[in-house]
């Protein structure tokens, strides 16, 4: 059969045709290496610049693969918008303009985690009061009406996929309508298993070639011990620069009063009182104690919360115990059972992994611990224990690039000129120990390498250095600790005027974007808009129709805005976003790194900094005939000696730090368009 099939360039070129477009040298490479790769079982890091076409580039070798070899590719993502993109774009068209090629027509299906799905079998059990809506009247009665309409709902999806219902509900109603899959009593025990919206998509997942899921879903396939994807020996890994945070957050847990109040009031309707009663006592212990606790991370343990975690660990195993063996011939007591040991082992499990996370040194601690918590906020957040796991390399290492031929690209994934920085995180080794040239082929590895990788630059279409200018702000002093100094509200001010609008405005924090907006909207001619003035969607393309606007904002737009063309040509970041010093999970990993002998600002904060510079960065090209600035106002970037590491990660843009050449350039262009 794969001797039958048309070359991978033959059909490149049948898709690229389909689809209306040119063959780019840089989508060429970029597929040849995927498809070598998928041949060699070697892994492969490429990055490939916006315009690139990296999606054709993937997807092609990945649709051959799948019909040579009958097994499913999975293709993982970090964003919903990329998912439906691929799902609803990308993918069809790709599977038409291919399916004579192949004498076949290519499938393909979208998986997500269990409690994205409505679970028909809660749906028609008990209603369970939620924790955070007890106190509120309000918060019932619209969770009720939500709950009504999910009921109408139940009997007209065919998917059952919480994105397809719109308007959306709460995350309070949800829950009472769908299961994790710790919850779950799997398609053979439940009274409506044939029908379950879950079990279908997993099915359909298992018939395609080409299953596209997220980061969070891949790693709760390598954390758990049942496999969630469907069989399949390849990966492809796109938007990598945000594998790690993601895989981090899926392996974070939590700890609170209210959980354990939940575990306990499930566990109370199935054992004695006296045995939940404890559960119960320990989680108002903890509420109490929290709320005399700082907010941050946990160097050591409080002897008092020491005791504490102790007996709610304690309380949930003699619930577990209590319970006992499922009764089979019982299925609602299964239910109860199922629905009650899932959140007691999880409270367990992260008590257990709390109190453990302290028996070690700084250059040996697996976890980090810290307290969250704001009772002053809008929506008071009650304070909650969270631990993390201060790396992911040894898991992606083991499960992941130890189990499949692993792909992963991005726009940005060489910090400071090199892959290191990343394959680090991700657990590969160097690219001098992997043997990558500059060539991008891999040699034979070296003994004691048990991964073979090779990373390549396919590089943009794009001309940077005659399509933009990278603009720093020398002149001015160094970003304050409480907002915008006067100096950098007047240069954004000067170059906002000059480009007539047409401005992004990416701050490190919204305070910092609030108070620019509040500035600048008595002083310029042009729309100030703010994000969380309406929704980020709705803004974006408010931004996107009329070009003499600005939109500024925070985290979410440094990765997330698309607008070509003559609404932006001005890109604006106020400092080096470094993480917050406070911020505990950066902390605990610098520190853990320094206490190896390493550079731990380097190695965390610095490289932090590069990947959002590079995303917003990358913000300002996105079609070929796109024009513009990328102004930082932070001098830094120009006179700090981490400052070259930063440039060289940043696309290679033609550089100045001269404010009267950037101020011409931006009137040019605000005259041409």
């Amino acid at each position: 059969m794969p001797d039958s099939l048309p070359s991978l360039r033959e059909l490149l070129a049948t898709a690229v045709t389909a689809v209306g477009g040119a063959e780019r040298p840089g989508q060429v490479e970029m597929a040849e290496a995927v498809h070598r790769s998928f041949g060699s079982g070697d892994h492969l890091a490429v990055q490939a610049g916006t315009g690139t076409g990296k999606s054709l580039a993937y997807l092609v070798p990945a649709v051959r693969h799948a019909v040579a070899k009958g097994k499913s590719v999975v293709v993982s993502t970090a964003t919903i918008a990329l998912q439906r993109q691929l799902v609803d774009r990308d993918l069809p068209r790709l599977a038409k303009a291919l399916a004579k090629s192949l004498k076949r027509t290519p499938t393909f299906a979208i998986l997500k985690g269990r409690r994205n799905y409505l679970c028909l079998h809660r749906l028609d059990g008990p209603e369970e009061p939620d924790e955070q809506a007890l106190f509120d009247p309000f918060a019932v009665s619209r969770m009720g009406r939500e709950i009504t309409r999910l009921r109408e709902w139940a009997s007209d999806t065919e998917v059952g996929d919480r994105d397809e219902l719109v308007p959306g509900v709460s995350d309070q109603a949800w829950r009472q309508v769908s299961v994790s899959a710790r919850e779950c009593l799997g398609a053979s025990r439940c009274p409506i298993g044939t029908d379950c919206f879950a079990e279908k998509a997993r099915a359909e997942a298992g018939r395609a070639d080409v299953v596209v899921t997220n980061h969070a879903l891949l790693a709760i396939d390598a954390l758990g011990t049942a496999q969630v994807l469907p069989e399949h020996d390849v990966v492809i890994i796109d938007e990598a620069h945000d594998l790690v945070d993601r895989v981090t957050s899926a392996a974070t847990g939590e700890l609170s009063a209210a959980a354990t109040s939940i575990a306990a009031r499930r566990a109370g309707r199935l054992v004695e009182d006296d045995v939940a009663d404890r559960l119960v006592e320990a989680g108002e212990g903890l509420g109490m104690l929290l709320e005399d606790v700082p907010t941050g991370r946990l160097d050591t343990l409080p002897e008092p919360l020491v005791a504490t975690l102790a007996a709610i660990r304690d309380g949930a195993h003699a619930c577990v115990t209590a319970i006992g063996p499922e009764r089979k011939d019982d299925v609602e007591a299964a239910t109860a059972r199922k629905l009650a040991l899932s959140v007691l082992e999880e409270v367990h499990d992260t008590a257990v992994r709390v109190l453990e996370a302290f028996g070690q040194d700084d250059a040996h601690r697996r976890d980090v611990v810290w307290v969250t918590g704001d009772f002053g906020a809008t929506t008071p957040r009650p304070p909650t224990l969270r631990v993390a796991p201060l790396g992911v390399a040894g898991l992606l290492r083991e499960k992941l690039f130890g189990e499949n031929t692993t792909v992963l690209t991005s726009a940005t994934l060489t910090l400071g000129g090199t892959f290191d920085t990343l394959a680090r995180q991700w657990g590969l080794p160097s690219e001098q120990r992997a043997g990558v040239k500059a060539a991008g082929t891999a040699t034979d590895k070296e003994p004691g390498d048990e991964i073979r990788w090779t990373g390549i630059d396919v590089g943009s279409p794009f001309d940077h250095p005659r399509s933009g200018i990278l603009y720093t702000a020398r002149h001015l002093p160094p970003p304050g600790k409480s907002g915008l100094p006067p100096a950098y509200l007047d240069e954004l001010r000067e170059l906002v005027e000059a480009a007539g609008g047409r401005t992004l405005g990416l701050f490190s924090s919204m305070r910092a974007a609030k108070q620019a907006a509040a500035e600048l909207r008595d002083k310029v001619a042009v729309n100030i808009l703010c994000q969380g003035d309406d929704s980020t969607a709705l803004l974006v393309k408010k931004f996107a129709e009329d070009p003499a606007t600005c939109l500024f904002g925070t985290l979410s737009l440094w990765q997330g805005v698309d607008v070509p063309g003559p609404s932006l040509s001005l890109v604006v970041m106020d400092r080096i976003p470094f993480p917050r010093p406070d911020d505990p999970l950066a902390s605990a990993r610098q520190r853990a790194v320094e206490a190896r002998g390493g550079n731990g600002f380097l190695s965390v904060a610095a490289t932090h900094a590069a990947l959002l510079l590079a995303q917003g960065a990358g913000r300002l090209l996105r079609s070929m005939d796109d024009r513009g600035v990328v102004a930082v106002l932070d001098p830094r970037l120009a006179t700090a000696r981490y400052g070259g590491f930063l440039r060289a990660s940043l696309p290679p843009f033609w550089p100045t730090t001269d404010p009267e050449v950037v101020r011409a350039a931006l009137r040019r262009l605000a005259a041409a368009n």
